[in-house]
């Protein structure tokens, strides 16, 4: 073989390695996002990204323990928190695909304590987040649990015992809940005959090579290699996260940045004999009403510049996490953290935009010119002024004239413009999703919100109105809800409104509208109940995640 067509193999050999790897800018630019991590005194992470079959960055950042200066490094375990949902649902699919259960079963049939509800609900149900659930964290601290309070599934269960009521009719809608993952951990169990966390390790982790990966219900066990989490951030300095987690199923898998890279490449690639399951584990059904659920089963499936992606991010104390996988791309991008400001998420989609090239197809990348505005009179945009409200969602929205542009509010904290591009259609700027809004100018004023599609909410605008001190005092007393056994206070001090429970302390409340007051988490949005002759007989209150708990008033 002459030096000619030796060095050109050789040539050709060295491009078939460049190409799979990361360039020196590229690998710059991702290693760029995550120097602020090795600050002295600073939590960090892990980042791992993989193409094809070979990791091509993977990288410690930032301490493990503040406390005792510990690094992270490539082999620090992490608590992935929601990140686990995947993997319980992975427990489904196999006994689905063993003949052991049926993803449509009643979950009736393997938790026969539970409430006797309208409508029947099955497994499939709480894969996709659509079972009407209330969910864990919502309700226990509606019940009197603190932010640092142990939280068991045997505790949910209890409570679930005594729920009466959904959030919605089963497969209606999409509202993420903790709940009917921590149920499918009793439906292993209730099916294996054998404890979660072992049957897991076994018939999971182990066969997919995921050696080092746990779960974890039982939170004052030392074990080697993990990392403390932490709240807060540079600016603001970090508190220790005190660990108050010991539930199972809906998260609390502890695992390391390569474990969780040799799972994600099975979305491309999976594992021989895996093929059916990690299929089937991307599931997508419709809701009731025939429109599109994202969410498969533990998974979100979605798009990034045309490219589809599969992923889930999690976070529980000061953890952080995110893994997506691009199986048309053969890429999967793994980051674990331990501190509560580290924003995986946001940083995947960084890593993605240099891998991939950058994307200008979300609403928060786009500048009002590619919205192609209209032009609409500041006399015509000020009709739209006005609060709104909806009664399902039980939720307060104001929209407001400012400089030139009509303003959104959701939050107190978040304000957004409206830019628009109809008559009375307008695109909310400032968010990650594709958020358009109509407005009606009838009799009752509406304005309908349409997020990333169908699906639209509409909420009806009403008239703040003054309180009398007579009023406020019509909403004071002691209310009880049997489904939770414990009780709330409210009481009228100096003109304003307080509500008060032995655990969580007294907390103003405002008016929002007749018979409905606004206050703190988790006590959030409270709607009262008149008999025929006007009095209070009882308060529905939501907080996101628990819609319309009933408490009946005392006395």
């Amino acid at each position: 073989m002459n030096a000619k067509i030796l060095l050109l193999l050789l040539l050709l050999f060295i491009e078939k390695s460049v190409s799979a790897q990361l360039n020196q800018t590229q690998y710059q630019k991702i290693d760029s996002l995550f120097l602020a991590w090795n600050s002295p005194n600073h939590p960090g992470g892990v980042v791992g990204i993989m193409k094809n079959d070979e990791i091509i960055f993977q990288k410690a950042y930032g301490l493990a323990s503040l406390e005792f200066l510990v690094p992270n490094t490539t082999s620090t375990l992490f608590n992935t928190a929601s990140v686990s949902k995947q993997f319980t649902a992975m427990g489904i699919v196999l006994l689905d695909i063993e003949g052991k259960l049926s993803v449509d079963d009643n979950i009736k049939k393997y938790i026969p304590e539970l409430p006797d509800f309208e409508e029947s609900i099955t497994i499939r149900h709480l894969l996709h987040h659509t079972s009407g659930l209330r969910s864990l964290h919502a309700l226990l601290e509606l019940a009197g649990w603190r932010d640092d309070d142990t939280r068991t599934n045997a505790d949910l269960y209890r409570i679930m015992a005594n729920q009466r009521d959904l959030n919605f009719t089963p497969g209606d809608e999409y509202l993420y809940c903790n709940t009917g993952f921590m149920y499918m951990a009793k439906i292993i169990e209730t099916v294996t005959s054998e404890k979660f966390t072992d049957w897991m390790k076994k018939s999971v982790f182990e066969p997919l090579g995921m050696i080092d990966t746990y779960v974890e219900d039982i939170y004052n066990r030392v074990v080697p290699q993990n990392a403390t989490s932490y709240y807060g951030s540079q600016k603001r300095g970090f508190k220790r996260a005190v660990e108050y987690w010991g539930y199972v199923g809906s998260g609390n898998m502890h695992a390391t940045v390569g474990d969780l890279l040799k799972w994600m490449a099975n979305f491309y690639k999976p594992q021989s004999g895996w093929e059916a399951h990690f299929k089937m584990l991307q599931t997508l059904d419709k809701f009731n009403n025939g429109e599109e659920n994202t969410y498969a089963f533990g998974v979100g499936i979605g798009d990034f510049n045309g490219i589809k992606s599969v992923g889930h991010g999690g976070a529980i104390g000061g953890f952080r996490s995110n893994v997506i996988s691009f199986p048309e791309e053969a890429l999967s991008i793994v980051i674990l953290t331990n501190f509560s400001s580290a924003s995986p998420g946001q940083k995947s989609r960084a890593i993605a935009e240099v891998i991939l090239g950058e994307t200008k197809d979300k609403a928060m990348d786009m500048l009002p010119g590619a919205l192609k505005p209209i032009k609409i009179s500041k006399e015509a945009l000020k009709k739209y002024e006005g609060t709104y409200w909806n009664d399902k969602s039980n939720f307060v929205q104001k929209v407001y004239f400012n400089n030139d542009t009509l303003r959104y509010i959701r939050a107190d904290d978040s304000e957004n413009s409206l830019i628009p591009t109809g008559e009375n259609e307008f695109q909310i700027l400032g968010t990650s999703k594709d958020i358009k809004v109509t407005f009606g100018l009838g009799k009752n004023k509406t304005m309908t919100i349409t997020v990333d599609g169908p699906s639209p909410i509409t909420s009806y605008s009403f008239e703040p109105i003054a309180s009398t001190k007579d009023e406020l005092a019509a909403y004071t007393g002691k209310f009880y809800s049997p489904e939770l056994e414990t009780s709330y206070t409210i009481s009228l001090k100096n003109d304003t409104l307080f509500w008060h429970h032995i655990r969580h302390g007294d907390f103003k409340m405002k008016r929002i509208k007749k018979d409905v007051l606004k206050g703190n988490w988790p006590f959030n949005m409270v709607k009262f109940q008149r008999n025929k002759k006007g009095k209070v007989t009882g308060i529905l209150v939501s907080n996101g995640r628990v819609r319309n708990l009933w408490l009946e008033k005392q006395g």
